[in-house]
């Protein structure tokens, strides 16, 4: 098993920054990523990478604007989210997988353990 909590959510105006930190702790896991989900749609990938640092893959609405990178000695993921728009306005999760091969870094099909989230709010 894997357990996985996320922190570091929170209101900001448009514009601003936040980062968001998961804490890994049990299992050896292969790749990890951060995903959203915004009330009634869908949850989506945001950014992923593996845990040896090779291969990292972002949602075209992030490009530019937020960074992912993991702290192998402290077993923590982070999303630096800056320059955020209203429309990032969502519930963001931490999520891992335990499965050496994966499609996307982006599916949520692709990951089998889950942080319980950590909202992030933008205002205009």
């Amino acid at each position: 098993q894997v357990q996985l909590v996320e922190s570091g959510g929170g209101s900001v105006q448009a514009g601003g920054s936040l980062r968001l930190s998961c804490a890994a702790s049990g299992n050896t896991v292969y790749y990890m990523g951060w995903f959203r989900q915004a009330p009634g749609k869908e949850r989506e990938g945001v950014a992923g990478m593996d845990t040896g640092g090779g291969t990292i893959e972002y949602a075209d609405s992030v490009k530019g604007r937020f960074t992912v990178s993991r702290d192998n000695a402290k077993n923590t993921l982070y999303l630096q989210m800056n320059s955020l728009k209203p429309e990032d306005t969502a519930m963001y999760y931490c999520a891992a997988s335990a499965w050496r091969w994966y499609t996307s870094l982006l599916r949520t099909y692709d990951y089998t353990y889950w942080g319980q989230g950590t909202q992030v709010t933008v205002s205009s």
